[in-house]
């Protein structure tokens, strides 16, 4: 089909890659010419596993180009997927100015009837109202169709999410429009889950917040176990094995980051509140989280007292691993309590190092590798669960720290592994081990 895809960012470009990549023609809109100009020559902006070769084979193939024109970006389309960012306002509730300057970019260049589909996030009711807007702004006489197709995709593995996911949603209270998505979709050979317009967009927070509640459910699970003289990873195994519970996000750690969980928990309650529903369940589920950061520098400043004049070598940046993405890393919080208890920081990421400068204090070193974050450092911590971080060796850390101590806030390494490697060993929700 001819398919338009509008927000070249981390949904749009990935949404856009991968439709083409189904034998679609593809036209990519962004008003940023820096960035258009980068795709049209292949090159991916972001970090994303894949998606720079299917960006490459799909441009040669002439399935996929790319424009800062609306008008040459919309004519002949048949599908137009707004894909454009929806931040967090003030208030928690998602911020919809690109959206509105999307659609009356869309209306003042449409010439043909088409069927409009959602992929950004955004509060229910919004379908509603983008076609409200629309309308409003049309400059020719066309008919247009609404529908919500919310992405459910974890960055670092979102091509591969696109291809093998668990469903696709689609929503429309028009049955033309879930036809003709239900047959682009079909190509991916994934469950398709068909509804109205605001389910679908309820489906996708409801799924977010209901993960972001697992997340800070088995954190305070953890710091009870630690208080009490349990072990998280035995009674993470035993709660997982009830399939009603599922193994899948009882990972103990200094709590979840990135675009998705904090600004769609956050969103939630805004809808809550706007329904006169509060919502104390994802309220504590923030709260804690929150505080779930703060857990690893108390630690250490129990085992040290203080770090004035200490080096800490902080290894991981990123939110997650397999992305460069710092939004509400926890490593922003971390690294700032250490800062203002005097520690110095040289701090290591295979990807995320450029973007953490720009939301990092200046006073960070920065290292090319792990050996030199850790040489001669006082303390190491983990906050990134890089499959490099996790590979390497223990001695590694006896030869460069004069006294190795391992504060490790993503739990990476089995407790019998780390007894015999010869350094101290602090994890969340599980004993320490000292050498």
């Amino acid at each position: 089909m001819e398919i338009a895809v509008i927000g070249t960012g981390y949904v749009g470009l990935v949404t856009g890659v991968c439709l083409s990549d189904l034998g679609n023609q593809v036209t990519c809109i962004d008003i940023d010419e820096e960035k258009v100009s980068t795709l049209k020559k292949g090159t991916s902006p972001i970090y994303e596993e894949g998606l720079p070769e299917l960006l490459q084979k799909n441009i040669e193939k002439g399935h996929l180009n790319f424009t800062t024109d609306y008008k040459e970006g919309l004519v002949g389309k048949q599908v137009i997927y707004i894909a454009v960012g929806t931040p967090q306002g003030e208030d928690g509730s998602a911020d919809l100015t690109f959206i509105h300057a999307a659609c009356e970019s869309i209306a003042k260049n449409l010439e043909n009837d088409v069927i409009i589909v959602t992929k950004s996030t955004v509060p229910v009711g919004t379908n509603e109202q983008i076609k409200d807007t629309i309308q409003s702004y049309l400059t020719n006489e066309v008919t247009i169709k609404i529908a919500s197709n919310p992405e459910f995709l974890r960055q670092g593995s979102a091509v591969h999410d696109t291809f093998h996911g668990d469903r696709i949603v689609i929503g429309s209270d028009d049955e033309q429009a879930l036809e003709v998505l239900g047959k682009i979709n079909a190509d991916f050979h994934l469950p398709i889950v068909k509804t109205d317009l605001r389910s679908a967009e309820m489906i996708k927070y409801a799924s977010n917040a209901f993960l972001a509640t697992k997340i800070s459910f088995i954190n305070e699970m953890a710091n009870l176990s630690e208080k009490i003289g349990a072990n998280i990873d035995h009674v993470a195994k035993g709660m997982g094995m009830d399939k009603r519970i599922g193994s899948t996000f009882l990972n103990a750690g200094i709590g979840y980051g990135g675009s998705c969980f904090p600004k769609d928990t956050r969103a939630v309650i805004s809808i809550g509140k706007q329904a006169a529903y509060d919502m104390p369940i994802l309220e504590n589920v923030v709260d804690a989280n929150e505080r779930q950061k703060g857990v690893i520098v108390d630690k250490i400043l129990r085992r040290f007292d203080t770090v004035k004049e200490k080096t800490v070598a902080v290894l991981g940046l990123a939110f997650k691993p397999n992305t460069d993405d710092m939004r509400e890393a926890p490593s922003i919080s971390v690294i700032e309590k250490l800062l203002e208890e005097g520690a110095s920081i040289k701090a290591y990421d295979p990807a995320a190092s450029r973007n953490a400068t720009t939301v990092l204090p200046t006073t960070i070193n920065y290292a090319a590798s792990i050996e030199e974050a850790v040489d001669g450092a006082d303390i190491a911590i983990i906050l990134t669960e890089w499959k490099g971080i996790k590979e390497f060796p223990f001695e590694k850390y006896e030869e460069h720290m004069a006294e190795p101590v391992l504060f490790d806030g993503r739990n990476c390494f089995p407790l019998e592994d780390v007894r015999n490697s010869g350094i101290e060993y602090h994890s969340i929700g599980r004993p320490s081990i000292y050498t």
